[in-house]
């Protein structure tokens, strides 16, 4: 049998394999950010589908500028967290540890039920077109540069969402700093251009990150996990890299062993991508692996094809599948039994693909599931 199922321990839990959903954006809360009746039969099939561990999709912290999506789900009142507990019930019921990841959208920002006007570091847009799999938008709106009060309303709304999660039952929280939203901008050169204490040299960049980081390590109990996502490209650029190459990588990974950070989650286009800028042979997970001891989740292009390789090349680490995820709801007990991988369907995943054909095809994994 593979290492993937041997039985993994992070943060006093226990896992009987290591095999994580990804998190993945979705859109279908309601209006005003309430995780809605759909959103918990979806993360439950994966719950019955033998994964160890489920990240959530991004969810928005503040009512402020934190939301990015339309429909996206937010963390920031009782009735947002009660349809949230919910949801985590239905996760535990079948022993799975369920993890919230938290993400301010920054610039990356295509809707907002409470404001027009996105923030971020600089008053830079973003790179690329907004993405129309999450709604029609005529180009990227004009972005503020934050000011002091900016930065107290995102650590507020960052700490709040950390109590409001331990309130719902989630095992943990994930901050999103990947894939272009706030965070990541903090890191970025191109969307952080700043000269004050934020901005400059990657200590700089590092800074806020570092900040966040700790401050919900500190709003949290003992036994709450308390991860980050880290990666260099964005959403709507594929290219970008730190000018600083690997040695931004090994600096970042430095400041969040001292903020206390429980786990780095690496993602790129593919696991065993060399991306840093300088001709580094190393991959982001194996940076963090080299240098410090925090456990690990890896995430790009994990499937039945490489999974093995990658849990041996990676002893301390978990592994977070996307797309085989969805197409296989329940791919940890296929891979154990040896059953068929089915690929997936992308016309599932156009805005055209009604809730009625969702239903279906979900009635019919569940099925399978259930069956087993």
């Amino acid at each position: 049998m593979s290492s993937a199922f041997d039985d993994f321990e992070l943060k006093g839990h226990k896992f009987d394999n290591r095999f994580v959903v990804a998190p993945m954006t979705r859109t279908s809360a309601d209006k005003k950010g309430k995780p809605t009746e759909l959103m918990g039969e979806y993360y439950e099939r994966f719950a019955k589908g033998g994964w160890s561990m489920i990240i959530s999709e991004g969810v928005y912290t503040d009512r402020q500028a934190s939301q990015g999506y339309i429909n996206q789900p937010g963390i920031t009142d009782a009735p947002q967290t009660d349809a949230w507990k919910e949801i985590v019930e239905k996760v535990h019921e079948h022993d799975c540890k369920f993890i919230l990841q938290l993400m301010h959208a920054g610039a990356q920002f295509q809707h907002n039920e409470y404001t027009d006007t996105p923030i971020a570091p600089s008053a830079v847009q973003p790179k690329g077109e907004p993405l129309s799999l999450y709604g029609e938008t005529d180009g990227w709106p004009e972005v503020k540069a934050m000011d002091e009060s900016d930065f107290d309303a995102v650590m507020q709304g960052f700490v709040g969402a950390v109590k409001r999660a331990e309130e719902a039952g989630f095992d943990g929280i994930e901050l999103h700093a990947a894939n272009g939203y706030l965070l990541n901008e903090f890191l970025s050169d191109y969307f952080n251009q700043r000269e004050d204490q934020w901005g400059g040299n990657i200590g700089k960049r590092i800074k806020f990150v570092e900040m966040v980081a700790k401050a919900a390590k500190a709003a949290s109990k003992d036994d709450f996990i308390v991860g980050i996502r880290l990666g260099q490209i964005t959403v709507t650029d594929p290219d970008y890299q730190w000018p600083e190459g690997e040695d931004a990588m090994i600096k970042l990974v430095k400041a969040l062993k001292e903020a206390g950070i429980d786990y780095i989650h690496t993602t790129d286009t593919d696991v065993n991508r060399k991306p840093f800028k300088g001709g580094s042979a190393k991959t982001l997970a194996e940076v963090v692996q080299e240098f410090s001891d925090i456990p690990l989740i890896v995430n790009g292009g994990i499937d039945q094809t490489n999974y093995e390789h990658v849990a041996a090349h990676y002893p301390n680490a978990m592994m977070a599948v996307a797309k085989a995820a969805l197409a296989n709801p329940d791919l940890p007990k296929r891979l154990k039994s040896g059953d068929k991988i089915e690929d997936l369907d992308f016309a599932m995943l156009q805005p055209t693909a009604t809730l009625e054909n969702e239903w279906k095809w979900r009635t019919e994994h569940d099925k399978h599931i259930n069956d087993k």
